[in-house]
């Protein structure tokens, strides 16, 4: 057989040729247990409607990640999801503090709450986190670091908080 027939010929007639076995054409499909889940869901924790009003109005949130100090950084909320991102990636950061232990509090109100980071992976979520920081951050000053997040390098450091 030529390497241009093995490209294109099904895996099952090489099985064949090879004297394998005939491999059944469809898989045999998994019992159903439950979604597979490799951390809890975003959706099974939310902030409460209070929280979330807390959130859209704060305009600088104090945040940190572990034993990282607090520092104040932007925030949005999207779809009833509290979104956070970062301006840059660096080693010592508080971004890649919640990446190295996704625990971590936010002061909001006079109230210090506990909260896991979970990375933004889906566009609909990423791409309404630039627009409500567009939305949010209206100043001349903020129109750099708003146009800035729409870059790709920095749209992949944005993660979702939840309560913890």
């Amino acid at each position: 057989m030529t390497p241009r027939l093995l490209a294109i010929t099904p895996i099952n007639e090489i099985a064949k040729i090879a004297g394998f076995a005939f491999l059944p054409s469809t898989p045999k499909k998994r019992a159903r247990r439950g979604p597979l889940k490799t951390m809890p869901s975003s959706k099974s924790k939310r902030f409460s409607p209070d929280l979330l009003a807390g959130f859209a109005a704060t305009k600088y949130m104090p945040i940190r990640a572990g034993d990282h100090r607090f520092i104040h950084i932007w925030v949005v909320v999207v779809q009833s999801r509290v979104v956070v991102r970062s301006w840059n990636d660096n080693p010592s950061g508080w971004y890649r503090a919640f990446l190295a232990q996704p625990l971590g509090h936010v002061r909001l109100d006079d109230r210090e709450l506990p909260v896991r980071a979970v990375r933004v992976r889906g566009a609909r979520l990423n791409d309404g986190a630039d627009d409500a920081f567009a939305a949010k951050y209206t100043t001349k000053a903020n129109a750099k670091y708003v146009k800035g997040f729409r870059a790709l390098k920095r749209k992949a450091t944005t993660l979702e908080l939840i309560p913890a």
